[in-house]
């Protein structure tokens, strides 16, 4: 069982799939954009936390940069109906804190509404972990309602003003850190995405 790569990032196809050479093996990892750009600046050698998923006609590597990530990643395989496919795309629609912070809130509709995921597995997720993630908000010392809890309507009135959803949430990624509140962020928002506009 491979537990972690350790390697050179060799690049990564248009579905997030990066090419880790160790010692002149390459091996195919699937994983989320997030960790794609940080294999980009991560320097000549990466390293990846692995999750081995077997199936019948096929074994399959997922890796994720921390060790944070990974075991995220298993608690989201927990849910009932969950493999490693939907954990992954769940991790493609939100940065790890922030879905965190969604569920153990019980935001269903944070989840549905600013990151896109589909309302009934929402509700599952909710449902089957949002006492775990609170409690491990609570022995962590971490506030559950943290800095990201106006984003789901910050997306949602990007949505209202005729912006897809898949740009919405990547401008509010590209929110300015210092931005705090819906107004802040929203007025943050629209000046990243006035910013993408005009390099076009």
């Amino acid at each position: 069982m491979i537990g972690k790569l350790t390697g050179q990032f060799d690049g990564a196809s248009a579905d997030n799939v990066a090419l880790i050479d160790v010692g002149g093996v390459g091996y195919t990892v699937r994983t989320h954009p997030a960790a794609i750009e940080r294999l980009r600046q991560g320097g000549a050698i990466v390293s990846l936390f692995i999750h081995t998923a077997v199936r019948d006609d096929a074994i399959d590597l997922y890796g994720f940069p921390t060790d944070e990530e990974l075991a995220f990643f298993k608690q989201l395989m927990s849910v009932s109906g969950v493999g490693p496919k939907t954990a992954l795309g769940f991790l493609n629609a939100a940065e790890v804190g922030p879905l965190k912070r969604a569920i153990a809130k019980g935001d269903a509709a944070m989840l549905t509404k600013g990151f896109g995921i589909g309302k009934k597995s929402a509700e599952r997720l909710v449902v089957e972990l949002r006492d775990k993630l609170a409690d491990e908000a609570t022995h962590a010392g971490t506030p559950v309602a943290a800095e990201h809890e106006d984003d789901g309507e910050v997306v949602e009135a990007l949505m209202a003003l005729g912006y897809r959803l898949e740009e919405s949430r990547r401008a509010m990624k590209e929110c300015d850190p210092a931005a705090v509140g819906t107004r802040e962020k929203l007025a943050s928002a629209l000046k990243a995405l006035g910013s993408r506009a005009k390099s076009f």
